[in-house]
C-alpha cells in the first residue's frame, strides 16, 4: 500500500488541480507549496481544495448520519455501501469507508498546511484566513469523532516518521484541544455575513452554532444554552414556509440558511446524492427535469417515518415524499416500477442536466436545528416552560396546532426528540442524535447494530499501514 494513504503525512496542499469550485472559480496555480502562500492572494486560493473535499465527504454522507438510523433504509441492493450500512454489516474493507477516512485527513493537513505557513507572513487578511482555518479544521475534527472516536490528532503538517508515531487520541483530548477552541477562536474572527464571492464561507454564526451542537453533543447543556441562544440573536429566522427550504428556485442562502456544503450545478460543481436517493424510474426522472440514465435507489423514507407524520403537517410531503409513486403536473398518479425503491424523500428533488451534478446544498446546520437544539438545552436545565415556546415556534411552522403548557421535562423531551425526527430528517442529522442521547442500540439493536457500533469501524489499510496496535487500534468489535 502506498504510503500516500496516510494522508496525514505530505504536504497535500501542493495543489496542482485546475477543478473549479464554487467559491473561487479561478484556477488553481500549480506550482510547489515552497514557494506558494505569500500573498493575500495565495492564501485566499489555498481554501478551494478544502471546500472541494468537503464535497466529495458530503456526497455520501447521508450514510453515516441517515440510513445508519431508523428513518432510513436501503430498499433495494443497488447501492451495496448504503445496504451493508443499513443492515449493520460495513466492514473495515469498505472502500467507501477508506476513501472517506483519506478525504478528511487530505482536509485537515490543508487546513494545518495554511495556519503553519500563515504564521509568519504578513498578509491583509490574515486573521480571517486563520480563522477560517480553524473553522474547518473543527468541523473536520468534529465529523471524525462523532463517526470513528478517537482518532489521530494532527496539528502540523507530519513527516512520514512523525505519521507512523501518531497514536489515537481520546474523544475528550480532541473536543478540548482542537474543535472547542477552533470554533471559539473562529467565532471572534469570522464576519457575521459573507459577501459576494465568498458567501457559503463560514460565518461567526456558522461558528456559534456548531459550537452550540459539539457541546449539545458531549453533554455539556449549560454551555450549549448560553452559545445557542446567542445564536438566536444573530438575526437569524425561521422561513415562514417550510417547503421554501427545499425549492431549488429560491434563494439557497435564506435568512434560515446558516452553513452549507455548497454544490453549483452546472459546472462540475454539482451533487451526486439527489441522484443516489432516487428511484430508478425514468418517467420520474423525466418529469422532474433531471437528466439522468439510474437513480441510486438509497436513504429511502421508511414507513415507521411515514407513521410519525399529522396528515396535516406541512413538512410530510418534501420529506417522505408519495409511496409506490408521484404525482403529475395534472395531479395524476404515476405509479413507480415495482422492480425499484417505492418509497423516497424530495428533499433533494433538484432539476439537472447532467448525472451526479445536482444544484442541492448539503445543510449541515439551519436555524430550524438551532431552535430545536436550543428548547432542548433548556428542557434538560430544569426551563421547560422556557424551552416549550421555541419548540412551538416549529411545531407551528409546519401548520400544527403547538404543544401545551405545563408539560413535564420528560414529555417535553420526548416531544423535541420527535419534532427532531420530523423536522431534520434526510439532513444526516438522525444517528448523531441517537448516539448523543444514548438511544441507538436500543432503537436499532432489531436491525442488526450491536452495542460496539456506536462508532464505525477504521479503514483496514490503515490499520496495516500503521502495523501498531499500542499506536492505532481498531475500534473494538470490528
Amino acid at each position: 500500500m502506498k504510503k500516500l494513504y496516510i494522508l496525514m503525512t505530505f504536504a497535500l496542499l501542493a495543489m496542482v488541480s485546475c477543478k473549479k469550485d464554487f467559491i473561487d472559480l479561478n484556477p488553481i496555480s500549480s506550482v510547489s507549496v515552497n514557494s506558494m502562500y505569500k500573498t493575500d492572494a495565495d492564501f485566499y486560493n489555498a481554501f478551494p481544495p478544502i471546500y472541494n473535499d468537503l464535497q466529495v465527504i458530503y456526497n455520501t454522507f447521508f450514510r453515516f448520519g441517515d440510513t445508519r438510523a431508523d428513518d432510513s433504509e436501503q430498499e433495494i441492493a443497488s447501492d451495496l455501501e448504503s445496504w451493508n450500512v443499513d443492515l449493520f454489516v460495513t466492514s473495515s474493507t469498505s472502500a467507501w469507508i477508506n476513501s472517506q477516512w483519506q478525504t478528511y485527513y487530505q482536509a485537515i493537513n490543508r487546513t494545518n498546511m495554511i495556519l503553519e505557513l500563515i504564521a509568519d507572513k504578513d498578509v491583509e487578511n490574515k486573521d480571517q484566513y486563520i480563522a477560517e482555518a480553524k473553522f474547518l479544521r473543527a468541523f473536520l475534527y468534529f465529523d471524525l469523532v462523532r463517526i470513528w472516536g478517537g482518532v489521530p490528532m494532527v496539528t502540523k503538517p507530519l513527516t512520514i516518521e512523525e505519521s507512523y508515531k501518531t497514536p489515537r487520541e481520546s474523544v475528550a483530548n480532541i473536543y478540548s484541544q482542537i474543535i472547542i477552541p477552533d470554533l471559539m477562536a473562529a467565532e471572534n474572527i469570522l464576519p457575521s455575513i459573507q459577501p459576494g464571492k465568498d458567501l457559503g464561507k463560514p460565518t461567526k454564526g456558522a461558528a456559534a452554532a456548531l459550537l452550540g451542537r459539539v457541546y449539545m453533543t458531549i453533554g455539556d447543556f449549560k454551555n450549549a444554552e448560553l452559545k445557542l441562544q446567542e445564536v438566536t440573536t444573530m438575526g437569524y429566522a425561521l422561513l415562514p414556509n417550510y417547503n421554501d427550504l427545499w425549492d431549488y428556485t429560491k434563494d439557497k442562502h435564506s435568512r434560515e440558511y446558516i452553513f452549507d456544503i455548497e454544490y453549483a450545478g452546472g459546472m462540475g460543481e454539482g451533487n451526486s446524492f439527489t441522484n443516489l436517493m432516487m428511484p430508478n424510474y425514468a418517467p420520474m426522472f423525466a418529469f422532474y427535469h433531471m437528466i439522468s440514465t439510474e437513480g441510486g435507489e438509497a436513504n429511502s423514507p421508511t414507513q415507521a417515518l411515514r407513521d410519525l407524520f399529522d396528515n396535516n403537517d406541512s413538512r410530510k410531503l418534501v420529506t417522505v415524499g408519495v409511496l409506490h409513486g408521484f404525482y403529475d403536473a395534472n395531479s395524476v398518479f404515476n405509479t413507480i416500477s415495482s422492480n425499484t425503491s417505492q418509497s423516497y424523500t424530495m428533499k433533494y428533488m433538484c432539476p439537472f442536466d447532467s448525472p451526479d451534478d445536482a444544484e442541492a446544498n448539503w445543510k449541515v446546520i439551519r436555524y430550524g436545528d438551532v431552535i430545536l437544539m436550543y428548547a432542548e438545552a433548556l428542557n434538560e436545565n430544569g426551563k421547560t416552560e422556557q424551552a416549550i415556546p421555541y419548540l412551538n415556534q416549529i411545531r407551528i411552522r409546519a401548520g400544527l396546532q403547538g404543544y401545551p403548557a405545563g408539560m413535564t421535562q420528560s414529555e417535553t423531551r420526548n416531544a423535541i426528540s420527535l419534532e427532531r425526527r420530523l423536522e431534520l430528517s434526510f439532513e444526516g442529522v438522525r444517528w448523531f442524535d441517537l448516539v448523543r442521547t444514548g438511544q441507538a442500540y436500543n432503537v436499532m439493536k432489531n436491525n442488526g447494530m450491536q452495542e460496539f457500533m456506536t462508532v464505525w469501524p477504521l479503514p483496514l489499510t490503515q490499520v496495516q499501514l500503521i502495523n501498531n496496535s499500542t499506536v492505532f487500534p481498531q475500534n473494538p468489535g470490528y
